[in-house]
C-alpha cells in the first residue's frame, strides 16, 4: 500500500501527496521514474485539482486545508510564507526582520517545510542569490525553485 494518497506529474517533478483526513500533511518531490497514482478520495482529488490549476495559472488560489506539525516558531514562519503573494519574493533577512528573528532561523524553518508549493517557501531567496530549497543549495531542488519562481513571473536571481 502506498504512503501517498496521490502521486501526480508536475511540470518539473513527480509529487506525492500525503493526507490526514481532509488536510494535506506532506507534499514530497519524487524520482522521475515514480508511477502516477490517482487520488484515493475526494479530499485528495480537490488538492490535485487545485495544484493542476496552479501549474497553469500561478495566481490561482490554493485553499486546501493543511495539517502542519512543527514547533511554534516553524508554524509562525510557515504562516508568514503563506502570506507572500505569487510573483513576490522576500529575502531570508527581510522575512527575519518581519518576524523578529535571524535569517538562518528562517532558512531552517523553510528547510523543514513539509508542504512546499502550498506553503510557498520558494518565495524566499538569498540576499545575493537564489538561496536554497528543501534543504539543498544545488541540483534538482534549485531547478524546481527556479521553475516555480519563473512560473509566478519572478526573474530568478543567480544561485
Amino acid at each position: 500500500m502506498s504512503v501517498y494518497q496521490a502521486i501526480i506529474a508536475a511540470p518539473f517533478a513527480y509529487i506525492g501527496l500525503r493526507m490526514a483526513g481532509e488536510a494535506v500533511s506532506a507534499l514530497d518531490y519524487l524520482p522521475a521514474d515514480t508511477p502516477e497514482q490517482p487520488p484515493t478520495d475526494a479530499a485528495t482529488a480537490r488538492v490535485v485539482e487545485q495544484l493542476q490549476v496552479y501549474f497553469h495559472d500561478p495566481h490561482a488560489p490554493l485553499t486546501v486545508p493543511l495539517l502542519l506539525e512543527g514547533t511554534t516558531f516553524q508554524q509562525q514562519v510557515w504562516e508568514a510564507l503563506q502570506a507572500i503573494p505569487p510573483g513576490t519574493v522576500l529575502t531570508y533577512g527581510e522575512l527575519a526582520r518581519q518576524l523578529g528573528t535571524a535569517a538562518r532561523a528562517i532558512g531552517g524553518a523553510c528547510r523543514t517545510n513539509p508542504i512546499p508549493i502550498l506553503i510557498p517557501c520558494h518565495r524566499v531567496v538569498g540576499r545575493q542569490g537564489l538561496g536554497g530549497y528543501t534543504g539543498a543549495v544545488t541540483g534538482d531542488s534549485l531547478g524546481i525553485k527556479r521553475w516555480l519562481l519563473r512560473h509566478e513571473g519572478v526573474d530568478c536571481p543567480p544561485a
